[in-house]
This record gives C-alpha cells, sequence and structure tokens, in this order.
C-alpha cells in the first residue's frame, strides 16, 4: 500500500505549487497532517471567476453531444483512477474504504448517465392559438456554475454537478470543504488531463477554489456565477440562499436531514434491521441521509429496540476502527467538533432517554488524535423537540406509535425533509406512507441511506429544495427560452385576439 504522500502526489502532481501554511489538512484516522495548502486570495477568486465566464462564451458553442465526449473521458480515466482516488477520499474524510470505492462508483456512474443525457436535452413545440405561428421550449446554457460541497462525500457532489453542468454547456467553478480540498485537486488534475487531450476544451472550463468561509461568499455573492449548488448544513444554507436570491441568481441547495424509518406490523424485520444499520451507523453517521429516528409500532418496540442494542454492542466492540481495514464498518468522525456535537446531543436527550446504549469515544489508546465512537442507540417513550435538530453523527432515536397516521404527523414534525422509509408488507400502508411523507425521498422497504444517480436527489423544508443527479434535475444548468415563429405572409395575428390596427 502507498504512503499517504506518495498517493497525494501521484494524484495530484502540481501539489507543490499549492503548498502554504494556511490551511492544515488532517486526517481524521489519526489526526496526521496530509498536507499544507495556500488559500486563494481575493484576487486569484476573481480571477477565477473572470476565467470561467470566458471558458463558458467557448463551451457553450460545443455541440451538446461533443461536451458528452468529454464526459465519457472523465469516466474512463475515473475508473482508472478508482482504487487510488477511493483511498484519498478514506484518507481525507475517514470512511471506510469500501464506501470511498462506492463514492468513486458514484461518480463513473453520473458521467455515463451525463453522456446518454447530451443528446436529450429536450425542448418541446407547443401548439399556437394563432395561424401560421409555431411555439417552441428551448434550453440553453446558463452559465458559469458555482459549487460548494461538503467533506462528507467530497467528490461524488461534485461530480453530480459538473458532469451534467459540462454536457449542460456550462462552465464550473468548485470550493470544496476546507476539511477535505486533497480530493477536490485531485479531482481536477484528473479533470485536466483528460481535457488536455480533447480538442476544444477551453482553459478554465472546470476549476477549483481552495479557501475557507470567505473564499465561498465571494463566489456567492459575484453576479458572474448565475447558479450556486451549494451542499451542506441548514446553517450555511439560510446564509447562502438569500445572498445569491438577493443579486437574483439561482440556488441549488442540499442541506440537512433527519430522516426517519416506519416499521409498521407487518415489517419483514429481518429486512429491516439491517436497513436501519446500514443507515443510522455507516459513515459514522455522517451523511445527510444517516437514519436519525426509527419510529416503530407500539407492538414491536420491545422486539425491534433489543435486536438493535445486541447488533449495536457488537458493531462497538469489533467493527469500529481504522477506515482502510477490511474489518472495520464504521470509521472515525471528521474532527473533535464532530465529536463534541454528539455529546452534546447525547446530553440534551439523556434525562428524556428510556436507555441509552453506546456514544463513548473508543480507540484513544491508538489513535489519541482521531475521534472513534461507539455509535449510540436511544430509546425513547415519545419524540420531543430535543431531537428536531440534526446532529451529524452516528445516533439513532427509536420510540413508538399507535397509529400510521400518527406515525406520519410524527415523522412530518421535523423542520428538514429529505430522506424517508416505510418498513412494511402491506402494500396500503406504502402507497400511504408515499403520499404524506413530506421529504423528497420516500422509500419502501429499504433504508434512508444510500441513492442511485437515476433518481433526482433532494429535499424540502429545511432540506432546501434542490435537485441534484439524475430525472431532470438537468434543467437547472440550464435556461429556458421560449420562442414563437411566424411564417406566413400576412400581418401577423396578436394573441389572445387582439385587434391593433393602424
Amino acid at each position: 500500500m502507498k504512503s499517504s504522500a506518495d498517493l497525494i502526489t501521484q494524484l495530484i502532481p502540481n501539489i507543490a505549487s499549492h503548498a502554504g501554511t494556511e490551511l492544515k489538512v488532517t486526517s481524521p484516522t489519526d489526526g496526521a497532517e496530509l498536507a499544507s495548502l495556500r488559500m486563494d486570495s481575493a484576487a486569484e477568486v476573481d480571477a477565477k471567476i473572470a476565467q470561467s465566464v470566458v471558458a463558458f462564451r467557448v463551451w457553450r458553442e460545443v455541440p451538446g453531444p461533443r461536451r458528452g465526449e468529454l464526459i465519457r473521458l472523465l469516466g474512463e480515466k475515473l475508473r482508472e483512477r478508482k482504487e487510488e482516488l477511493s483511498m484519498l477520499v478514506t484518507l481525507e474524510c475517514g470512511k471506510i474504504l469500501e464506501e470511498g470505492r462506492g463514492e468513486v462508483q458514484e461518480m463513473i456512474d453520473i458521467c455515463d448517465y451525463a453522456v446518454g443525457l447530451s443528446r436529450q436535452l429536450y425542448g418541446l413545440t407547443i401548439a399556437s392559438e394563432r395561424k401560421d405561428h409555431v411555439m417552441q421550449e428551448n434550453w440553453l446554457p446558463l452559465g458559469p456554475v458555482g459549487i460548494i460541497s461538503a467533506f462528507n462525500f467530497p467528490v461524488a457532489v461534485w461530480a453530480w454537478n459538473a458532469a451534467l453542468a459540462i454536457v449542460c454547456g456550462d462552465s464550473t467553478l468548485w470550493k470544496p470543504s476546507e476539511k477535505t480540498p486533497l480530493t477536490a485537486l485531485a479531482c481536477q488534475a484528473i479533470f485536466d488531463e483528460v481535457a488536455a487531450g480533447f480538442a476544444g476544451a477551453p482553459k478554465g472550463l472546470s476549476q477549483v477554489i481552495i479557501g475557507a468561509g470567505a473564499q465561498g461568499a465571494q463566489m456567492v455573492e459575484d453576479t458572474r456565477v448565475p447558479l450556486i449548488s451549494a451542499t451542506g448544513s441548514t446553517r450555511m444554507g439560510k446564509i447562502v440562499g438569500p445572498k445569491v436570491a438577493a443579486r437574483f441568481g439561482r440556488s441549488l441547495l442540499e442541506l440537512g436531514g433527519n430522516n426517519a424509518m416506519i416499521i409498521t406490523p407487518s415489517a419483514d424485520l429481518d429486512v429491516a434491521i439491517p436497513s436501519i444499520l446500514f443507515g443510522s451507523v455507516g459513515t459514522a453517521g455522517q451523511r445527510c441521509t444517516s437514519t436519525r429516528r426509527v419510529i416503530v409500532h407500539r407492538t414491536l418496540i420491545d422486539k425491534v429496540f433489543e435486536t438493535l442494542k445486541s447488533a449495536y454492542v457488537q458493531i462497538g466492540a469489533s467493527k469500529v476502527g481504522d477506515p482502510l481495514a477490511s474489518s472495520t464498518l464504521v470509521g472515525p468522525l471528521i474532527d473533535e467538533l464532530a465529536y463534541e456535537g454528539m455529546q452534546a446531543a447525547l446530553g440534551r436527550v439523556k434525562a428524556e432517554a428510556v436507555e441509552i446504549v453506546g456514544g463513548e469515544r473508543v480507540l484513544q489508546d491508538q489513535f489519541p488524535n482521531g475521534y472513534y465512537v461507539h455509535p449510540a442507540l436511544v430509546r425513547l417513550a415519545k419524540q420531543s423537540a430535543t431531537i428536531h435538530d440534526e446532529t451529524f453523527a452516528p445516533i439513532v432515536y427509536v420510540f413508538p406509535y399507535d397509529t400510521l397516521e400518527e406515525a406520519l404527523e410524527i415523522h412530518n414534525e421535523v423542520p428538514q425533509g429529505l430522506s424517508s422509509t416505510i418498513m412494511t408488507t402491506d402494500v396500503r400502508d406504502a402507497e400511504y406512507f408515499k403520499r404524506h411523507s413530506d421529504c423528497g425521498i420516500a422509500n419502501v422497504n429499504i433504508g434512508t441511506s444510500g441513492a442511485e444517480i437515476g433518481g433526482a436527489f433532494g429535499g424540502e423544508k429545511e432540506t432546501g429544495g434542490g435537485r441534484e443527479s439524475g430525472s431532470d434535475s438537468w434543467r437547472a444548468y440550464m435556461r429556458r427560452q421560449t420562442s414563437t415563429t411566424y411564417f406566413g405572409h400576412d400581418k401577423p395575428a396578436l394573441a389572445q385576439g387582439i385587434k391593433f390596427d393602424v
């Protein structure tokens, strides 16, 4: 296995050009420093935005299928670099290697999707009320797209946005989390390698902005960037959304989740329990789609809790550890702040809890600078406002309900609306749930966490309302134009039968 330094040098050949003292990049695995980088100055951010505008004006003239060919080649290069990039994802954000591989596979999948999409950017032909008129709906490239990504999916979220934006004719600017800039630089190096051999790809088609809040804010407030696609906390979204709206730009927001599973009396627990476990402890509970709440019919609450308790004890005893080890299911939290947030949440709910399993820090002797935890399972008598806020850590709350109508009311009480699921073998319960869940994702007999790129991803309420990845989400990266053409010889008629004779 390559050393971290060798891996970084291999994936980012120009890493020396980014060297500095402003941004220390450490691995959550053991707290070791991976790199020390410089941040972009305000002048450099301005120059990158200006270059993105120039690149857009060139790229929008390239035919869609030709733009798709660039993304096809990117997907092929990602296939070649999958293992190395997966390892860097694990080193920098702490998710287990298997999940790192899955994230890079998402990048490959969205490239494949975008290639097909490049030949399907369809508009409409619309019947006109006027003789010898034809109406069309055209979709045209929008402009530079600003992408802000979070640490927990340091490469996939960029690919969701960039692959679609580029086939739609846009240029992109990527401001990654300051916790995971190396994976961004690695992806940019791969893109640059592909673009260098692609006739017609302009300089600056894809660029990375390295920095923290100030650099992100500069991009958010710049009128030359018509769309900001931001993934992160609800708190961040409440800052970004109004700033973009104030300049009449567009926002595509993917924010917090407080995702729940409803377990009905007819549920197959052999399906439900594994889904809860992956949803609640996978990625150390640091997914926006992680399962936070399990709402169980009162007749099953004891059985479900005891089964989960046994599994949580086993996970805490033997499955938490080095994310590069094949036996590990739960790697570290991203940093000390995340650990403190988890402990604060458990402290707040302690007085209400019937029982708490896990939650403590582990492996301090082996990893004194890594924040590994025993995932926490909390039994409650009912849901309260204490758990309405999302905690980005492996905590799941389990509590009962009596009727399905009540379960959905409980489910919808929280301000977030990302992912939801029901465990049932009753088709009537499943259909009622899908019609009454207020989330953007409503699953049946699968967990809240994990989505395929073919379906649009996103949520409602404080989750932001944006949609990324599949379905018709490509439209966010384009502008809609309605065009009416008159092809007759007489004076053209006015709409609504209006007469205006001079």
